[in-house]
């Protein structure tokens, strides 16, 4: 005979995985939310890089032709369907059915962020981060801006997708924790927050970037004008349903989506040194 009957006592809410839930790069590129077809097309346009004339010997003034360029995003479904039956979902701990629901709207997003990265990594531009202390790594942040600049790709700020580590090694520069330099209080609210401004640029923290934790993972800068991302937003799909016949409930998360680079002058593919933090 047992001298205690003990009671077990299970949590009915569920407690989120860790794993990424966000999209967190599609707000800094172009995008076009209303797509008919298969296919979405960007327009850049310019001059070209022409040069101002006078008139000519006739007395005509000499005249030029815009320089267009059109990119085609190709769009393609994707799709996260969990399932579970009936008798799983009874039993289970916790609401089986918001379970389903949030998991595949998190599948979705990690997705559109994927597609974006993808692109990203054609950039034909591509730099090496130099941390052997604060000066040179600090000394490699600026040269990032400067490339930028020289392409006339710094017209507005450009954003920026780092490691954990490479904002590891940004919080090891005086020029970005001081009070004597930045009004931020890095410490504070850096090491919280998956989004910061700092030299002009917005810096955004992805830990699904490819390497990362390696000695070669891939960050990137880049203008918002040099990508161009097409998803038709009015079509995205986040349904719950149950099927009768198999006595199983689903989710599913759709969406049609796709992403192609418009200016690679305007995109800087870094390799980063995740295994080395200054200092440390």
């Amino acid at each position: 005979m047992a001298e205690h009957a003990q009671q077990r006592k299970y949590r009915q809410e569920f407690i989120a995985k860790f794993e990424k839930t966000q999209a967190l790069s599609r707000h800094t590129v172009i995008t076009e939310a209303e797509v008919n077809g298969n296919e979405a097309v960007f327009l850049v346009a310019g001059s070209g890089d022409a040069t101002a004339v006078t008139r000519g010997l006739n007395g005509d003034i000499p005249t030029r032709p815009e320089d267009l360029n059109q990119f085609t995003a190709t769009l393609q479904e994707w799709h996260d369907i969990p399932e579970r039956s009936r008798f799983n979902i009874y039993t289970s701990q916790g609401n089986g059915a918001a379970m389903m629901q949030r998991t595949s709207l998190g599948v979705l997003n990690r997705k559109i962020d994927s597609d974006i990265r993808s692109a990203l990594t054609l950039a034909t531009q591509t730099a090496t981060m130099t941390q052997t202390n604060t000066a040179t790594f600090l000394a490699s942040c600026l040269d990032l801006v400067v490339t930028l600049s020289e392409n006339h790709a710094n017209d507005e700020e450009p954003f920026a997708l780092i490691t954990p580590a490479f904002r590891a090694n940004l919080q090891t520069l005086p020029q970005f924790t001081s009070m004597d330099y930045v009004k931020l209080q890095a410490f504070e609210n850096i090491s919280k927050s998956k989004a910061f401004n700092w030299n002009g640029v917005n810096w955004i923290v992805d830990p699904a970037l490819d390497g990362v934790g390696t000695a070669s993972s891939t960050c990137f800068i880049y203008n918002r004008n040099a990508v161009g991302h097409a998803c038709d937003m009015e079509r995205i799909v986040t349904q719950i349903g149950y099927d009768d016949k198999n006595d199983k409930s689903w989710a599913r998360a759709s969406a049609f989506l796709g992403t192609k680079i418009l200016q690679t002058s305007g995109i800087i593919k870094i390799t980063h040194n995740d295994t080395a933090i200054i200092g440390a």
